[in-house]
């Protein structure tokens, strides 16, 4: 019988990331640690390129379509793809088509030293295998590319790559495929905000809500209410003169049916953090949440019993029904009988 091998356990790390890796037979993508630890960029330009790594050939990333998908703004995302382009693993090549028409390609490098120094060796072949010109009389024999030098192969440096330079285009092309014209595409910066120069004129606050029929209980229940708001709200504490200002504005909502608990919630819900001024807060408040005036009450008309049929009909005064009236408006008029 085979002797059992007993080895002893592995010994996990006692801080730190504890990687639990699960073999995945489908749904994943191989990304470069070039560009996962990346030191000199941001973690919004990693996280992009490693999405952009895994996206299928053809799929559109542009600015507006990766805004549709991921909550941060276009400016964000156009920062993040300038990154990745500032530091080789994004290209972005305009290319006319046919009909005139440009379009952009954009390719994604996983390894942007090997990618460059792969793209000069095939330019130095290139240009090493062109037949150089000669007389007509006697043209000279092609050069052999087997025998031309190997061109020298660059090392992988961490400075940015530059930009790689376009292949110069066959002579003999016909007019039917597309001619790469590679151009810096500048992304489209966010438009500036026009700021008011400080020594303009600001124009005046609205007025401060008034109610039409002021009364001494009105004014009472306002200012009690605004002395207790850092009851509620330990932030909202306001000074004696701010009380006497703004009760006319806290009067004003309670002559329109708005009780006073929901008076104190409009004012002091959810305040701006840090809370510098907060009268200049309640009095914004009392402004332009006012709410509307109550409706004109409908008057009610009261229920009367007639006099002569004891039937119940709405009237302001006592008396008779209207068919009882009638009755006695035509027993009243005279009897004409024709010969």
């Amino acid at each position: 019988m085979d002797t059992q091998q007993i080895s002893a356990p592995s010994r996990a790390p006692s801080s730190g990331v504890v990687h639990i890796n699960i073999r995945l037979t489908d749904g994943f993508s191989i990304i470069s640690n070039r560009l996962s630890q990346h030191r000199d960029m941001s973690l919004l330009a990693i996280g992009l390129g490693t999405h952009i790594q895994s996206l299928p050939a053809g799929r559109r990333i542009g600015i507006k379509a990766l805004a549709a998908v991921f909550p941060e703004s276009e400016a964000r995302i156009a920062a993040a793809l300038r990154e990745l382009e500032h530091h080789g693993f994004l290209c972005r090549i305009r290319e006319r088509v046919q009909g005139g028409r440009m379009t952009t390609r954009t390719e994604s490098y996983n390894h942007p030293e090997a990618a460059a120094r792969r793209a000069g060796a095939e330019t130095g072949e290139t240009s090493a295998a062109a037949p150089a010109p000669a007389p007509a009389a006697a043209p000279a024999p092609a050069a052999d590319p087997a025998s031309e030098p190997e061109p020298p192969v660059r090392e992988a440096v961490s400075a940015p790559v530059p930009e790689r330079e376009p292949a110069p285009a066959p002579v003999h092309a016909s007019a039917s495929e597309p001619v790469v014209v590679r151009e810096p595409v500048s992304e489209p910066e966010p438009s500036a905000r026009l700021v008011p120069v400080p020594t303009a004129p600001k124009p005046p606050p609205p007025p401060l809500p008034f109610p039409r029929r002021p009364s001494a209980a009105l004014s009472d229940e306002a200012a009690r209410l605004l002395a207790g708001l850092q009851v509620s709200a330990p932030l909202f504490v306001l000074s004696e003169a701010d009380v006497e200002r703004l009760t006319p504005g806290v009067a004003a909502w309670l002559e329109r049916g708005v009780r006073p608990d929901a008076v104190r919630v409009a004012l002091t819900d959810d305040p701006p953090v840090p809370l510098r001024h907060p009268a200049k807060l309640v009095r914004h408040r009392l402004v332009a949440l006012l709410p509307p005036p109550l409706p004109a009450a409908v008057p009610v008309v009261p229920l009367q019993n007639c006099d002569d049929c004891d039937r119940a009909f709405r009237s302001s005064v006592p008396g008779c029904c209207g068919e009882c009236r009638e009755v006695w408006a035509y027993d009243a008029e005279p009897c004409l009988l024709g010969a």
